[in-house]
């Protein structure tokens, strides 16, 4: 027996990969421009995910066959990876200066997840802490230290340094210099 059309129609329109972001939300596309494993910039905008801090670029780790590798970059990669195949949407949740910040959700089966925090407890970012060395998001900062205690993504290397630790050191010798 075939299904009438009126019913077939309203299947097919609910289906998530057909479906339009929800209203407020933006769809976070292959092709727009990486920065780092948290920012992006798109249509002259410039975006970073609320409560991530990715590895910075430059810095470096040891892999398992003993060859340095940007750590940065690792995060970059994942960060694409995850926009190549879960079709984030975003949504703005501040601004500051010149920057929004957003939170994302993925689209991975039938399943939304968060897209920061898909990054953070897979070891491939971190959670943003504010100038008190506070997490910017408490949750975040739990899948941070599972992922560590674990030794995933990038805490699997002995030699991987938290950024908030390097961007510490970097602003006080700033204000050293001053």
């Amino acid at each position: 027996m075939k299904p009438p059309a009126l019913l077939l129609s309203v299947t097919i329109g609910l289906t998530p990969a057909t479906a339009a972001p929800p209203e407020g939300y933006f769809e976070l596309k292959p092709g727009v421009t990486l920065e780092s494993g948290d920012t992006w910039q798109d249509g002259g905008r410039h975006f970073r995910l609320f409560g991530v801090q990715a590895c910075l670029r430059g810095t470096a780790f040891t892999d398992k066959s003993g060859a340095r590798r940007d750590c940065g970059e690792a995060s970059l990669a994942v960060f694409a990876a995850y926009i190549a195949d879960t079709d984030p949407v975003c949504a703005q949740v501040a601004q500051s200066g010149g920057t929004v910040f957003v939170s994302c959700y993925a689209t991975i089966g039938a399943d939304r997840l968060d897209l920061a925090n898909l990054l953070i407890s897979s070891g491939f970012a971190f959670a943003s802490l504010d100038e008190r060395g506070l997490p910017h998001h408490a949750a975040y900062a739990v899948a941070e230290q599972a992922a560590r205690e674990k030794g995933i993504g990038l805490w699997q290397f002995d030699d991987v340094q938290h950024p908030a630790i390097l961007l510490g050191q970097s602003e006080r010798i700033g204000r050293i210099q001053q």
